[in-house]
């Protein structure tokens, strides 16, 4: 609970009905998309604009109070789940775009706007903002960048911070520091804005970031490669990057998420083959048909059973809209959905999918693969219930052993979810005890009382790492 004089402090900054202390909203609050993780906060606090917030964190600096800045609370690495009380910062009333500059290809947004509104607003200019994560119809662009988001479209354009031109961004001690700006080229000191995107709300709070624009794709085709084997389509995905073609999209999904997505979806997709490559090029139309007719050969040539390329614009949103609805297909399985990520060389799709399912065997609990095979960031993702402490136990054994493979294989804990809470045992495996230690003094230069989202990123103790065996 709040001291008295902090809770009086904060109203008078934003006015009582803007400060949230009842028992049902701090509950509200309390958790986000990831399972099997809550905490309460003390309060839950609405500012309405940067000013605010920098009294707001002068204060909570003051008198040591966390500060976890949330979004929409869609991210899958307990990243907003307040785990030291405080208070947790919402973003309800700086949700506008305050700018389209189309001769400079820029778009300036507040952090509380909706991923899907901003992108829906610039393609109404003839723009495109690439990053499409699947919870786009919800998340937050200041969510987004804490956590450097990526999507479907990452593997020809990028992710989140590919995008991030300049940021405003409130510091723990409440000063205000602006980054970057409408420039291709400026080494002026050191480069903030790429340090705070992926920092997951630890280093300061965002409330201003200017995103790169492009012009919108002229066309686009999508298509569906069925495979018997991962091998076959493992080695197709390796062969379309080395004929040099970029997808825009390049997914891929095992049987067993498929035979979920389509009790889900019922549009058709086939359940009795062992992989699908789900496939989307963008551009110029002759580039796209040109680009389309040699996926397709290649994709034959590495023994795909079934090629079919959408014959309307309307067959292909159905095909990716399915692909993406694949995490809500899966949590229809079991009270409790895990959805992880890790990413390894787009040339070990295939071997690391045939581990994680090996895995999954070792340890008797429930996997399905899908995921970014362009890019090679896979969420293995686990039906279980929460409740069956034992096997949670086994979820989690199962899982570690999935990061260390990855790690094996020359990739990483994770692509695209963030570190959080779920991964922070896991960090040193990738980054060495020495690369921790640099991040843990960066952190305390920004933040030396630690109220920046507190036990997020570093976690109190690390797992012993073991070597999977082949």
């Amino acid at each position: 609970m709040l001291a008295e004089e902090v809770r009086q402090k904060l109203i008078s900054i934003v006015g009582e009905k803007n400060l949230l202390d009842s028992e049902e909203n701090l509950v509200v609050y309390s958790y986000d998309a990831t399972p099997n993780y809550q905490a309460m906060p003390d309060a839950v606090i609405k500012p309405r604009n940067t000013k605010e917030i920098q009294e707001i964190v002068k204060i909570c600096n003051e008198y040591k109070v966390p500060i976890v800045p949330r979004g929409s609370g869609t991210n899958l690495c307990a990243g907003t789940c307040p785990l030291e009380g405080g208070i947790v910062l919402l973003f309800t009333y700086m949700n506008q775009i305050l700018e389209i500059d189309e001769d400079n290809l820029t778009v300036t947004v507040q952090p509380g706007i909706i991923t899907l509104e901003l992108i829906q607003a610039v393609e109404a200019k003839g723009l495109f903002y690439p990053p499409d994560p699947s919870s786009m119809k919800i998340s937050t662009i200041g969510g987004n960048i804490n956590e450097n988001s990526g999507g479907l479209r990452g593997l020809k354009y990028g992710v989140t911070r590919d995008y991030v031109m300049a940021l405003e961004v409130v510091l723990p001690n409440g000063e205000v520091i602006r980054t970057g700006g409408k420039l291709a080229k400026d080494v002026a000191g050191y480069d903030f804005t790429r340090l705070m995107v992926g920092s997951e709300g630890t280093l300061g709070i965002i409330t201003e970031a200017m995103l790169k624009l492009i012009p919108i794709p002229e066309t686009k085709k999508t298509m569906l490669a069925l495979f018997d084997s991962l091998e076959g389509a493992g080695q197709a995905v390796s062969a379309i990057i080395a004929n040099k073609i970029i997808p825009a999209t390049l997914e891929f999904l095992d049987q067993g998420t498929l035979e979920v997505v389509e009790d889900f979806a019922k549009i058709g997709l086939p359940t009795n083959v062992g992989a699908v490559l789900l496939i989307e090029q963008d551009g110029p139309m002759e580039v796209v048909d040109r680009d389309i007719e040699k996926i397709v050969k290649i994709c034959e040539e590495s023994e795909a059973i079934s090629v079919q390329v959408a014959q309307s614009p309307e067959e292909g949103l159905a095909l990716t809209t399915a692909r993406r609805s694949a995490l809500s297909a899966l949590a229809r399985k079991k009270p409790t959905t895990i959805l992880e990520d890790a990413t390894v060389p787009r040339s070990k799709v295939a071997e690391m999918v045939r581990e994680i399912n090996k895995i999954a065997k070792e340890h008797n609990v429930e996997i399905c693969t899908f995921g970014h095979a362009g890019d090679g960031n896979l969420h293995p993702t686990c039906m279980t219930d929460a409740r069956n402490e034992e096997e949670m136990h086994r979820v989690e054994q199962a899982f570690a052993d999935i990061f260390a493979k990855a790690i094996e294989l020359g990739g990483t804990i994770t692509g695209e979810h963030g570190v959080g809470v779920m991964k922070s045992p896991y960090l040193a495996w990738k980054l060495g005890e020495e690369g921790v230690n640099a991040m843990k003094t960066l952190k305390f230069a920004f933040d030396p009382n630690n109220i920046m989202n507190p036990g997020k990123i570093f976690a109190k103790e690390t797992k012993k790492r073991v070597v999977v065996q082949k």
